[in-house]
């Protein structure tokens, strides 16, 4: 099917999206997605949206249907998908309110199903380079003439949740010179390579990590503070998703389409 061209994985503040959109359920061979998809246009642009701990918040970050929410957009057509995302500052000059550029990522989380590859063919892909060069350029250009402070490029350490890190976890992310943690990023991102989608992802900083705040003698964060913070530049992120999927080119000019070339072992 062709009923979008680019995804949009994203929280509550994204609902509004497009105003006038249609729902639709996507059977998947991995089981149901977070939640229904919505379809619309943005720009001339047909677009799919889905809710990725779905619309009613019900799914913690260990049991997103991953798998499920990747193939389900590709299924639709999508060729590209952005995504924006919480996440907690490791580094003092990334600051809460700020946008960040994710490139490379660190995996700290266990048990999670994180492969479409599960035999007879043998499949290595390369994850050197996880994230899309071509939409990662253009997310931070748009960000930059809307105004928005954002990093150009960051590295996220994505840990299992649902709690949050330990201060010696926190401490070790930022003497490791890692730049931000979240929750959600694998396997989403590496499933997207599987699938040679293009990814993109904006980290939106809500706090600064607990290793951070120990130093500064502050009340660690709580759901409520950083909800408090995502949901004041949630406009912000808004205004960045339509941007990029207006400044997009039609034509595909990186890697990700052939991230499966040499990738397989056939005999």
């Amino acid at each position: 099917m062709n009923k979008a061209d680019v995804g949009v994985l994203g929280g509550s503040g994204f609902y509004s999206l497009m105003e006038k959109a249609e729902e639709v359920k996507v059977e998947t061979p991995y089981g149901p997605p977070s939640g229904k998809i919505s379809l619309g246009e943005i720009s001339g642009r047909k677009v799919a949206f889905l809710p990725r701990h779905s619309k009613t918040h019900d799914l913690p970050p260990h049991r997103i249907p991953y798998r499920a929410n990747i193939y389900a957009l590709k299924s639709l057509g999508v060729k590209r998908i952005i995504t924006v995302t919480a996440a907690g500052s490791l580094q003092a000059n990334i600051k809460p309110g700020d946008f960040v550029v994710l490139d490379q990522f660190v995996d700290r989380t266990k048990n999670r199903k994180d492969t479409v590859f599960v035999g007879p063919i043998t499949t290595h892909i390369s994850a050197a380079y996880p994230y899309c060069s071509q939409l990662s350029k253009l997310a931070f250009k748009c960000g930059k003439n809307l105004g928005i402070k954002i990093h150009p490029k960051g590295t996220v350490v994505v840990i299992q949740g649902p709690r949050f890190s330990t201060t010696a976890e926190s401490e070790w992310f930022t003497k490791m010179g890692w730049h931000v943690v979240n929750m959600t990023q694998y396997p989403e991102v590496i499933l997207a390579r599987e699938m040679e989608l293009c990814y993109t992802a904006i980290a939106l900083i809500t706090d600064y990590d607990v290793g951070l705040v120990s130093k500064k003698k502050v009340k660690p964060v709580s759901v409520k503070d950083f909800a408090r913070v995502f949901k004041k530049n949630n406009e912000k992120a808004l205004k960045l998703v339509y941007k990029i999927i207006e400044k997009m080119p039609k034509k595909r000019t990186c890697q990700c389409m052939q991230s499966l070339n040499g990738a397989r072992v056939e005999s």
